[in-house]
């Protein structure tokens, strides 16, 4: 009996020891592995586009973006880690609301996911694309439908 609890707390030991060699942004943030079998909610559009939080053109473009891919958008993960924060199931969720035009990690992923689709990726291609920080190289400004 000894030797049995000797060997359970090596064991919790062990794994004790090694999680500070874990790499937490190897974490995948959350996302639907599958396109929607029920409709989304919708994507702020038309004149929810105005006010303190679209003061520049590239977000309300990054809202637009969203709103012609939403079941791509809802395959995707959003590395500002709001599913943590905010309780977010995918990169959707960012332009349901206001925090997609506050975060420039959503609206880059955004129109990343957007372009993306537009060369004819499929979502499985984006999401490795974001895994490999791809979105990063976009230019917020350049954005255009």
């Amino acid at each position: 009996m000894k030797r049995f609890f000797g060997c359970v707390l090596l064991g919790v030991l062990s794994l004790a020891a090694s999680a500070q060699y874990t790499n937490p942004s190897a974490d995948v943030p959350a996302y639907n592995l599958e396109a929607p079998k029920k409709p989304l909610p919708p994507i702020m559009s038309g004149t929810q586009l105005t006010g303190d939080y679209f003061q520049h053109p590239y977000q309300v473009v990054a809202y637009k973006m969203a709103a012609k891919i939403p079941a791509v958008l809802s395959q995707q993960p959003c590395y500002c880690r709001c599913d943590r924060a905010m309780g977010h199931n995918s990169l959707h969720s960012c332009f349901e609301g206001t925090h997609g035009a506050a975060c420039s990690t959503c609206m880059k992923e955004g129109v990343y996911a957007y372009q993306q689709t537009k060369l004819g990726k499929t979502p499985t291609q984006i999401r490795a694309g974001i895994e490999r920080g791809e979105w990063q190289q976009v230019d917020l400004e350049k954005a255009a439908l």
